[in-house]
């Protein structure tokens, strides 16, 4: 019996080929889905003082198959979920007391409160990547 050496000299070549352009397309999703997610957080947070909006950083890691956007700012939680009364999400309010009183620096005098209502800007900003994303790996 004979031997038979069977495929396609370039084969290998043309697998590499389309590899690497997989994985060049992966990566611009993944950095575009960030980049979607960081621009909706910013538009989507309120703009008091704009330290919020300028704590909002985007990350590549992983060598560009993983992005982080965090949002640095301590009081971005209570924005988002709100505080006392009109707290939302997990656990509802930590308050210990409802109202409280503390010093607004922005007002110059002490304040009374039962809360501050939510102005959700996180998961409208994931939601918007998430939808995105799919979209744009199923195209792919």
């Amino acid at each position: 019996m004979g031997t038979i050496k069977y495929g396609w000299p370039k084969l290998e070549s043309h697998a590499r080929e389309y590899a690497d352009k997989v994985e060049k397309r992966a990566k611009q999703i993944v950095l575009e889905t960030a980049q979607i997610i960081q621009a909706q957080v910013k538009a989507r947070a309120p703009r008091d003082g704009g330290h919020l909006i300028d704590s909002v950083t985007l990350e590549i890691e992983n060598g560009g198959y993983t992005a982080v956007v965090h949002v640095g700012a301590f009081y971005a939680i209570y924005v988002n979920y709100g505080t006392g009364i009109y707290a939302e999400g997990p656990g509802g309010s930590r308050a210990k007391k409802i109202p409280w009183v503390y010093f607004s620096e922005k007002l110059g005098r002490f304040v009374t409160t039962s809360g501050m209502r939510a102005q959700e800007f996180w998961e409208p900003a994931v939601d918007a990547g998430e939808r995105h994303f799919m979209r744009e790996m199923r195209r792919f």
